[in-house]
């Protein structure tokens, strides 16, 4: 995936000197670098600038190196250093972070389906590689880079690390299997996290179910040094992982620590004494954000502002696919079988493109959402989008061994 200049790109010495010089050619940096590293093959997302947005060509990448470390196990053959890889490390390039999500400007084109369909088969593959994956969830890692990281065999954080799914903030839902991990999570955070776009750091995502260890920054050298000699991974991390430091600025597990007012809220418009969010969520959305402004708790009202702000539908649809996640124990491959469904249908909404706007490209953080409030919801539009029955021309993830 580089450039090289040919032996004609440049004159020799003894040549005569040219009237237009030729500029050479700067080899491109590969979006994805694949190496292989004594025990592990070694995967870099590598677009530091854009936070490792994810894109289109990059999905193609990973789908590549995942399927040939793949077909090594299975083989039993060897690798070009010698070795059959024992691991897969994968971190992404730069300081800034792990990876930001996916391009949301690839992904707000015509039909984002076909992107979302090889990302999400990306996705399933890491969490199901008979060869595991050890992902560093270094810094800013949210939408996309959750769908890679949260679902690897061993997920490690750092005290940079800044985990979120933020999707109701643009105006579509979380994704990338992102319900089956935010189900998982006590009591009713995970709706806590989905409808406010909330940001979490290390302590909390390892109390959430979203990562496994904290590790240091200043020890993921040693960290890959001791995986590429072949140490085993849990002796590796038990040596080299620390407790999540404590904030200074407040409690340490800051979203743990919301349950406490949070949970009796959420349980009381949630709960079993109303019908499911997922057979009526504009419903369910109502008494939410009543329940949160007449509680009277400083933190509910703070909550229900920023509720306020997000996409009216997309707070909606994404409590009624937590609750179907929860309620029928989807497994991670329905979740993101629901996902490209539930994906396609809000992210062709006006929505969508308006929240891309606000957000991404002029940035003045002030979205025209339609419906404009939640008590404005239309609960037949919102029945059709998370419809799991299958529409005309929509077509089911494939999600075989080669299905990226």
């Amino acid at each position: 995936m580089s450039t090289e200049a040919s032996a004609n790109d440049t004159p020799t010495s003894g040549a005569a000197p040219s009237a237009v010089q030729a500029v050479p050619v700067v080899p491109a940096e590969p979006l994805v670098r694949v190496r292989h590293e004594g025990a592990i093959t070694h995967i870099t997302l590598n677009r530091p600038r854009a936070i490792n947005a994810l894109s289109q060509d990059m999905f193609r990448l990973l789908a590549g190196a995942l399927r040939e470390a793949r077909e090594a196990h299975d083989e039993s053959s060897e690798s070009a250093s010698g070795t059959v890889p024992r691991r897969i490390l994968l971190d992404g390039a730069g300081e800034r972070g792990f990876c930001g999500g996916g391009d949301i400007k690839e992904l707000s084109g015509d039909d984002p389906r076909p992107i979302l369909a090889l990302e999400y088969a990306v996705d399933y593959r890491v969490a199901t590689s008979p060869v595991p994956v050890v992902a560093i969830m270094d810094g800013i890692t949210m939408g996309g880079g959750i769908g890679l990281g949260g679902h690897a065999a061993y997920r490690v954080v750092t005290e940079r690390s800044r985990l979120a799914m933020p999707e109701a903030r643009i105006g579509i839902a979380p994704d990338v299997g992102g319900h089956f991990l935010l189900a998982r999570a006590p009591g009713r955070l995970g709706e806590l996290l989905a409808v406010t776009a909330g940001e979490f750091g290390a302590a909390d995502a390892i109390a959430l179910g979203f990562a496994d260890v904290y590790v240091r920054s200043d020890r993921l050298e040693a960290l890959r040094i001791a995986l590429a000699a072949g140490e085993d991974v849990a002796e590796v991390l038990a040596r080299l992982a620390d407790p999540a430091p404590e904030r200074k600025d407040g409690p340490s597990h800051p979203v743990m620590a919301a349950a406490q007012w949070w949970d009796p809220i959420a349980e009381s418009a949630l709960g079993d004494a109303h019908p499911p969010a997922s057979v009526d969520p504009a419903a369910a959305a109502v008494r939410l954000i009543a329940a949160l402004e007449a509680s009277g708790h400083p933190a509910a009202v703070e909550t229900a502002a920023t509720v306020r702000a997000m996409c009216p539908t997309s707070v909606a649809v994404t409590l009624a696919q937590l609750d179907r996640t929860r309620r029928e124990s989807l497994d991670l491959a329905a979740v993101l079988t629901d996902d490209l469904r539930v994906l396609g249908r809000i992210g062709a909404r006006a929505d969508f493109v308006e929240g891309v706007r606000a957000q991404v490209i002029d940035k003045d953080r002030t979205p025209a959402w339609v419906p404009a409030s939640i008590e404005e919801l239309n609960r037949e539009e919102l029945m059709g989008i998370v419809d799991p029955a299958l529409l005309p021309g929509e077509t089911a993830l494939e999600l075989s061994a080669d299905a990226a």
